[in-house]
């Protein structure tokens, strides 16, 4: 395909990650955005099947158990002339790891925040990875039709808890028991609340009056609102597209996912602003363009048993440049070896169709059969290619594991196997026994671990809490076997290096004080 028609396919991509806190409505948004690509008829129902009511996106048992989402999920479908990715993150601080890769995978992010509850912590960390790799941010503001915080306090906390600053594209005109529609900056315009009817709109004169619709000029919280908009008008940030774009201005939107009011103009303006495919740097410092002849990726997140009928592993990969062509042979930079890439799917999370062709900005799944790690760059052409690398947690807490069935080792030792494989919990073996030791960040993802394994693996496991540790690794050639003790338990990690797992940072400041010339290192 010819550089001109790769950039005007590329034009068309708008690849986003939605995040927020647990339970501000993400996997809500998500569900109505789907609803506008005419994916799903009606919210949390799949299209012409008839199992349970659970949320598109939340395709595992366990969410949809517990109601939360505890994997990215990815989902594609077109809409007013876009082809949008949406990767739905884990909104669960003990999956921040996930999230992160993911957010390496996007160009743009939706941030979604419960109007009662304001900036909360997973949200302020999510934002500052978002703001760290300079994306937009796009900001909606849910739960409108619930009693919240007065929306100058949200705004202001916005401001001041984020850094950065904010531009209110409309504004409520009322909330709760009391929400009555959103005054519409951006179009000039009021959207009428009509309780989950298709929302009235009601045009504005230039004194932002309404035009045949006396009542509502008549109506006191419509009078107080303008006077809201007065004041953003004279004291308020300006709308900069620029600003949009570096990520240091964020445009804000209030609405409700759950009745669906307001997101249809949010998405249409998002849509607007929200950028195209962009270049990725390589760990050389070089850039890449999406428009590149050559066919460039990376794997940013690899699932196993997303089809429990067919116990799959699925790597999935953000396209960075060219164009992806089924059948095609590809490089894997970290083996140099060559595959063909002829088992390929798109997503519309539990359903998914085979791919023929895609370009940068779609993200594509490969069947894996055991040849991708996550992080693995994969490319055509002669040149090596290598993207930066994603970025890894130190776990911090660790449990030993073993199989509770001795007579199901190998059931057990292919469920560890996979699970590791997709990055949400790391393997150590004891150095001297090699006993299993998992370690993550947060106790929910064990939690995760041990239902997976015993639904998708049929194997029961035994999970032995050893607590909170420091893991820090050290150089092999500085390495006697006897500085190990109970305070600082001598483990390897997948790849045969040793390290530390230190009872606390007392413990480890002993040890450096006894070995003054070793060298500890928190990361690879």
């Amino acid at each position: 395909m010819s550089n001109q028609k790769l950039q005007t396919r590329d034009s068309t991509r708008r690849t986003f990650a939605i995040i927020s806190h647990p339970d501000a409505g993400k996997t809500t948004i998500t569900e109505q955005l789907l609803l506008f690509g005419g994916v799903v008829r009606q919210a949390g129902t799949v299209k012409a099947r008839k199992t349970g009511n659970f949320a598109k996106s939340d395709w595992m048992e366990i969410e949809q158990k517990r109601g939360i989402s505890v994997t990215s999920s990815v989902m594609q479908f077109d809409y007013g002339g876009k082809r949008i990715n949406i990767l739905d993150t884990p909104g669960h601080a003990d999956f921040s790891e996930d999230t992160y890769r993911t957010l390496m995978a996007v160009d743009s992010a939706v941030m979604v925040i419960d109007s009662a509850k304001g900036i909360e912590p997973q949200t302020k960390k999510l934002f500052q990875i978002c703001k760290m790799r300079g994306i937009p941010i796009f900001t909606f503001m849910n739960k409108l039709d619930r009693d919240g915080r007065d929306p100058m306090d949200l705004i202001d906390e916005l401001e001041t808890v984020l850094g950065v600053q904010a531009y209110p594209m409309n504004w409520p005109i009322g909330m709760g028991k009391t929400l009555e529609g959103i005054f519409d900056r951006y179009n000039h315009r009021v959207e009428l609340y009509t309780h989950a009817q298709k929302s009235q709109m009601v045009q504005l004169d230039d004194n932002n009056n309404p035009i045949n619709n006396a009542e509502l000029a008549d109506d006191d919280q419509f009078q107080e609102t303008k006077d809201s908009i007065d004041l953003l008008d004279m004291a308020g940030n300006k709308f900069d597209e620029d600003k949009i774009a570096t990520g240091d201005l964020t445009p804000v939107f209030f609405g409700s996912a759950l009745v669906n009011f307001g997101v249809k103009t949010f998405f249409d303006a998002y849509l607007k602003y929200a950028p195209a495919p962009s270049a990725h740097k390589t760990q050389e410092g070089d850039t890449i363009q999406p428009d590149a002849d050559r066919f460039s990726g990376f794997v940013f997140k690899i699932q196993a048993n997303m089809n429990p009928n067919h116990r799959d592993r699925i790597a999935f990969v953000r396209i960075c440049s060219g164009e992806f062509e089924k059948g095609m042979d590809v490089n894997l930079y970290r083996t140099q070896k060559k595959l063909r890439l002829s088992n390929v799917t798109e997503f519309m999370a539990n359903t998914r169709e085979n791919v023929n062709t895609a370009v940068a900005g779609d993200i594509i799944g490969l069947y894996d059969t055991g040849n991708f790690q996550i992080g693995d760059t994969i490319y055509t052409g002669k040149a090596p290619v290598e993207f930066e690398k994603l970025p890894q947690f130190t776990p911090e807490l660790f449990v030993r594991v073993s199989a509770k069935n001795v007579m199901k080792q190998k059931s057990f030792h292919k469920g560890i196997d996979q699970l590791v494989q997709e990055g949400a919990v790391q393997l150590y073996t004891s150095y001297t026994t090699n006993d299993y030791i998992l370690g993550a960040v947060g106790q929910l993802q064990f939690e995760v671990f041990q239902f997976r394994m015993k639904n998708e693996y049929n194997s029961d496991v035994n999970m032995e809490p050893m607590g909170h540790k420091i893991a820090r690794w050290i150089d092999p050639d500085q390495l006697d076997e006897k500085m190990s003790s109970s305070r600082n338990l001598l483990v390897k990690d997948r790849t045969g290096q040793p390290l530390f797992l230190f009872e606390n940072a007392f413990a480890m400041r002993w040890f450096k004080d006894k070995y003054p010339d070793v060298t500890l290192t928190a990361k690879l």
